[in-house]
């Protein structure tokens, strides 16, 4: 099962530009099955609850996105995991763009 999260009324800004996902070598991670290559973008998402910082995984082309920008996510997946004691919830999502009329601040 997968578990979607609805973006729609949460205000989702970069924090940190996007990245390589590296594995334990240094090495940039590829996408099981397609090659694309895996990149990660740190971001601040707040509602009227509060904010969290996230990071977000995506494969393919780098994001066009660049810190202090108002981005859209295109269906982002939360994927809970645990691993040798250690639990959390990884993000992905299909593709980070920025909100129609936003500029990097």
């Amino acid at each position: 099962m997968k578990l979607y999260v609805d973006t729609k009324a949460k205000q989702v800004t970069v924090s940190r530009d996007p990245e390589p996902k590296n594995d334990q070598n240094g090495n940039q991670r590829s996408e099981k099955g397609t090659g694309r290559l895996m990149w990660s973008t740190q971001v601040f998402v707040l509602d009227e609850n509060g904010g969290e910082v996230i990071t977000i995984t995506t494969a393919g082309e780098k994001p066009g996105v660049m810190v202090g920008q108002l981005i859209e996510v295109e269906q982002l997946e939360a994927i809970p995991w645990a691993t040798n004691g250690r639990n959390g919830v990884a993000f992905r999502a299909i593709s980070l763009k920025p909100k129609a009329g936003s500029a990097a601040k």
